[in-house]
């Protein structure tokens, strides 16, 4: 029983510090302080330490011997191999998705751009991890189990890279308005459109996040 105690406040903490790195709350520069985030937190080490093993496997942190846990800095490298995936991999899978979706799920698709959009007018830090919401619910309707794991896997590492690329202005505008022709060429169920749309949202991304980050190679 404690065992499955441990392992279930484990899931818990590494979901809250997950919500920390991706809002931007956890330094890259600095390592995570354990003893002072336990107790912080209010619990041991140890389903801490697992918690962060498990971000780390997740690529948001990395550890160096002797010095801990740190946040896997931002880097050209990272978003062209997390965009280059997600083009392989997102375009035709959304395009099912908006050919098998049910009624509930296309409502739920339309209630996260209506989240998304309120979270972009707020300028809260919540805005990425609105956008992954949205995309997901864009594609778990294709009832294609592995390849949707996968994608929410990169949508997680990818949330930090939509926090960097929203910050010119008018680039909120911009997603907004592709977001909006994407959602209405997946509710029309209209597959190559989704597929058109879906690849130029993606590779405009990349695109652009070429021109922020070469600051951020390590």
């Amino acid at each position: 029983m404690s065992t499955i105690v441990i392992r279930n406040l484990a899931d818990q903490l590494a979901e809250l510090v997950r919500d920390r790195i991706l809002s931007g709350e956890v330094p890259d520069d600095l390592p995570i302080r354990q003893d002072a985030l336990a107790a912080e937190l209010g619990v041991s080490k140890i389903p801490l330490r697992e918690a962060l093993t498990r971000l780390e496997q997740e690529g948001l942190l990395r550890s160096q011997a002797n010095k801990g846990y740190f946040v896997r800095p931002l880097s050209a490298e990272e978003a062209e191999e997390v965009y280059a995936i997600r083009l392989l991999l997102e375009p035709e899978a959304t395009a099912l998705a908006a050919l098998r979706a049910n009624e509930d799920q296309r409502l739920a698709a339309k209630a996260s751009l209506k989240d998304l959009e309120k979270a972009a007018r707020e300028r809260g830090a919540g805005v990425g991890a609105y956008n992954r919401a949205f995309h997901v619910a864009l594609i778990r309707p294709a009832g294609r189990p592995l390849r949707l794991s996968i994608l929410e896997r990169l949508h997680v590492l990818s949330e930090r890279y939509v926090r960097k690329h929203l910050e010119p202005v008018g680039r909120d505008a911009r997603a907004r308005d592709e977001h909006r022709e994407l959602l209405h060429a997946w509710l029309d169920r209209d597959g190559a459109k989704v597929i058109e749309l879906t690849h130029a949202h993606i590779a405009q991304t990349l695109d652009d996040l070429r021109k922020q980050l070469p600051e951020y190679i390590k």
